[in-house]
């Protein structure tokens, strides 16, 4: 019966030392940690790789609900990986142990709570780009092809859409996109 730490963080800045010391202070000797977004389990192959290698008995920690899932789905399914090998849950910071049956009941409110969260922040952050593309100031990302340099490939180089998009590097989908705008002109 061992126990697993991990850590998570959404951004390359933020520092896990913090969650791996208090993962390590639970009784973790094992700490697996990653700086990725939580919104969803792919590219999190940290968490993969513990998750493949609890054994019955075995606990995963981490510090808060948060760092393991924003959503409650995700969240769920996580729980159910780890009842189906046989494995616990808990948190450092939260009274969740997912083997009392009140541990259980706060992490479902918890899970609800983290991604009542997340959907609140895009939400501001949706209002936010409307509130400024409304004053003029966010025009959106630059254009990454140049769309005119395709034009002129087509029409001077007489170079196809794949001669195009080798010699700019770009996909195929984005030479056509870039040729459709070249015809109406």
């Amino acid at each position: 019966m061992a126990r697993y730490g991990y850590a998570r963080v959404s951004t390359i800045d933020q520092d896990l030392r913090l969650q791996e010391a208090a993962l390590r202070a639970a009784g973790c000797d094992i700490v697996r940690a990653e700086k990725v977004s939580g919104t969803a389990r792919d590219g999190r192959a940290e968490l993969a790789l513990l998750l493949t290698f609890l054994r019955p008995g075995d606990t995963l920690v981490v510090t808060r609900i948060d760092r393991l899932a924003r959503s409650i789905k995700d969240l769920q399914d996580i729980v159910e990986t780890l009842k189906q090998r046989g494995a616990t849950l808990m948190a450092t910071e939260q009274p969740i142990d997912t083997t009392h049956a009140a541990g259980k009941a706060f992490l479902d409110m918890l899970g609800v709570f983290a991604e009542f969260e997340t959907n609140l922040r895009r939400e501001r952050q949706l209002e936010g780009i409307a509130a400024a593309k409304g004053r003029g100031i966010y025009q959106g990302r630059k254009a990454s092809i140049d769309a005119a340099e395709i034009c002129r490939l087509r029409t001077e180089e007489r170079l196809g859409a794949t001669a195009i998009a080798r010699q700019l590097g770009i996909g195929r989908a984005s030479v056509y996109r870039a040729l459709a705008g070249c015809d109406r002109t």
